[in-house]
């Protein structure tokens, strides 16, 4: 991508602090708030950066973007992701949710469900389903890492392993193109693998903003996931990967 000058700007700012928003921007380049959006839209289509909700955050693949900008990446692709993921969810299953805003958008979609017992390492999952007084919630030990409210460690892993889920529902921090789910935290990516070895079936929700990241830590390949919940169509060989797999590839536009 060939960056304009105001782009160029934009791209050091947002190196130099983190974060930049829409209206101080168009403030300090004299120009609309809608010409911004419209750099800030341009500058992530590139890789370059991530929207979030008022502005955009820098994109770094050794560490994850703050929780709290997260949850304003992509909502609605998220809602789409989460209404097909949990109408596929029967009423009466048992279910392990893990860490992270996808899952938290599945949860919320789970509130109107009956006779569900939930297991979480997500404090914020657990908080949401309590809303749903047909939902039975059990909440995985561990160490709270605050950021975040998840709940990871050896203690963690060691309550898992007490369990065998219907479903499991996780998330991740990036997928790369040869189909790998990567993670920032190695804790985090063993609690993971754990969830994935106890469940009967596990599904993946990613938005496409994930295929434009990276992460250090490995956590599986998508052949050990049973179907794959995403807002955007995947490259044509990780589709034919997906496909040699039986990964069902479920595209919520």
């Amino acid at each position: 991508m060939s960056l304009s000058f105001r782009q160029s700007d934009i791209l050091s700012l947002a190196k130099q602090n983190g974060r930049v928003a829409v209206e101080d921007l168009a403030e300090q380049f004299n120009v609309t708030v809608q010409t911004i959006r419209r750099d800030l839209s341009e500058l992530s289509d590139a890789g370059m950066l991530d929207r979030v909700h008022g502005g955009a955050v820098l994109r770094s693949g050794v560490s994850n973007i703050g929780y709290e900008d997260r949850r304003g990446l992509n909502d609605e692709a998220k809602t789409r992701i989460a209404k097909r993921c949990a109408a596929d969810i029967p009423d009466g299953a048992s279910v392990f949710m893990n860490i992270g805003t996808s899952t938290e958008a599945v949860a919320r979609q789970l509130l109107t469900h009956k006779n569900l017992m939930v297991v979480t390492n997500n404090m914020n999952v657990a908080n949401i389903l309590v809303e749903n007084p047909e939902c039975e919630i059990v909440v995985a030990g561990g160490v709270l890492r605050r950021s975040d409210g998840g709940l990871i460690g050896n203690l963690t892993v060691s309550t898992i392993r007490q369990f065998k889920f219907d479903y499991a529902v996780i998330g991740c921090s990036a997928l790369d193109s040869e189909g790998d789910l990567l993670d920032f935290d190695f804790q985090e990516v063993n609690v993971s693998q754990t969830i994935i070895a106890q469940a009967r079936h596990t599904s993946l929700v990613a938005d496409h903003s994930k295929f434009q990241r990276s992460a250090p830590a490995r956590i599986t390949s998508l052949s050990e996931i049973d179907t794959f919940y995403t807002d955007a169509p995947v490259t044509s060989e990780l589709a034919a990967r997906c496909r040699e797999w039986q990964t069902q590839l479920v595209v919520c536009s």
